[in-house]
């Protein structure tokens, strides 16, 4: 049987709509565990990326700004998926730019 990683809980706890990853990074302040904090940095990418596709669709092409919506959604469930699957796999190319970016998540 294959145990969870320490702060797989705060892991999915980031992946909760709006303020998830804000709870899940005061969680894991304290204990500071490897994969709850690679998921946090990554919901905060994603939840920069979904404030950039409603501005897109408000203020350049409603369109555009619908599929750019979408796009975060997928990666969003498929991020979800891969924390629940106890593995630090994302988005190709912008999970690792976010872990550079973000380091005072850490």
């Amino acid at each position: 049987m294959k145990t969870s990683p320490p702060g797989k809980s705060s892991a999915l706890i980031a992946y909760a709509p709006f303020v998830g990853f804000l709870i899940a990074y005061f969680i894991n302040r304290d204990n500071n565990h490897e994969f709850a904090t690679w998921h946090i940095k990554n919901m905060f990418g994603l939840f920069l990326l979904f404030i950039v596709s409603m501005v897109v669709q408000t203020q350049i092409d409603f369109t555009a700004g619908d599929a750019l919506w979408f796009i975060s959604f997928i990666f969003w469930v498929y991020s979800w998926v891969m924390a629940f699957l106890n593995q630090r796999r994302g988005i190709p190319y912008l999970s690792e730019k976010f872990q550079e970016w973000f380091t005072f998540l850490s």
